[in-house]
């Protein structure tokens, strides 16, 4: 087991403590929250000692690891806090907010030997990690483009001040929503981004820092991708990788927070199409469940670091693309 303090009992983090109490990988030992009152019922009812702080948790001996469910801007300092602490972390997607962050983060964790792992949930359902095998070992040929859409409508109901629909925490509106775990899963295609041109507006709904995004993405090693996020639609999934000899689609029926399951369907040419469909899993427990092996030593974290640090600087580009209306350079 890997003793695990969760930091952050917003919407999400309330979603991830009862995954890691389930599961025989972990055992939690604290969990934290600056906002105490709304937290400890919470808490108590989990069975959970509240601790005052994070810094409570990082000199606690007993706390292995952490998993952060906290605000985006305040990723960087807690990742490096953590790492220096002698923890491995969990952080919730983005890393951080720009490149520069992300190699702080990323060399702490290196410097102080802690395993590094990142919510990417989409890269660990049952029929994207099949299709990504299908590209990668060249059965489909040469990967030409992606094309995905990830949109929900879950923040219309939250709060206007919640930080998730801020200019600071959220640039380029559902870009660190949705959009990002697409970025992530073109690179995991193409490997680093060259140039992206992106496009926020505020069509559908109140959100003041834009519900529709679009961009395009073009790779350092060839390849496209396009890409849409919006925050004022029902839910919709799809991640396709066309190639030079067939295609593969994966189509989901539910948010990752409650999954109901995948359609996978896949053509090469000289065939017709053949679809296949997958149960439904949590793959947001598998991504953490990788986590705990790699931290216990018993196999790497699935999701190298050097794709983090290309996934954080293509979304850098993109919120300067998004302010700047122009295609923008992908710094690394």
């Amino acid at each position: 087991m890997l003793d695990t303090a969760v930091v952050g009992l917003g919407w999400w983090g309330r979603v991830i403590v009862p995954l890691v109490q389930s599961s025989a990988a972990f055992r939690v030992r604290s969990v934290v929250d600056p906002d105490r009152e709304r937290a400890l019922p919470f808490a108590s009812e989990r069975g959970l000692n509240l601790a005052p702080d994070l810094g409570s948790v990082l000199r606690d001996p007993a706390v292995q690891a952490v998993v952060l469910c906290t605000p985006h801007t305040l990723h960087c300092e807690q990742i490096i806090a953590a790492a220096e602490a002698g923890k491995h972390v969990f952080c919730e997607k983005p890393l951080s907010l720009n490149r520069a962050d992300v190699l702080r983060a990323v060399a702490a964790c290196e410097a102080n030997d802690v395993v590094l792992a990142v919510g990417h949930e989409r890269r660990f359902e049952p029929p994207v990690i099949e299709a990504m095998r299908r590209v990668r070992s060249g059965e489909l040929g040469r990967p030409l483009q992606v094309e995905a859409n990830f949109s929900q409508d879950k923040f219309l109901g939250m709060a206007a001040d919640n930080w998730r629909m801020t200019e600071r925490e959220a640039p380029a509106g559902p870009l660190t929503a949705t959009g990002i775990h697409l970025l992530d899963l073109s690179v995991g295609v193409f490997g680093p981004a060259q140039q992206v041109f992106a496009s926020v507006r505020q069509l559908g709904s109140d959100l003041r820092n834009g519900d529709t995004l679009a961009m395009l993405v073009t790779f350092k090693g060839g390849g496209h991708a396009l890409i849409s996020a919006i925050l004022a639609t029902p839910f919709v999934g799809r991640f396709a990788v066309y190639c030079s000899r067939g295609w593969v689609e994966v189509r989901d029926r539910a948010h990752p927070e409650s999954p109901q399951g995948w359609t996978l369907t896949e053509c090469v040419r000289g065939s017709d199409p053949v679809s296949r469909d997958y149960p439904a899993a949590s793959s947001v427990l598998a991504n953490l469940e990788a986590f705990a092996r790699a931290a216990q030593g018993i196999e790497p974290y699935p999701v190298s670091r050097a794709e983090m640090i290309a996934n954080i600087s293509a979304l850098e580009a993109v919120i300067r693309s998004t302010g700047s209306g122009a295609a923008e350079a992908v710094e690394g």
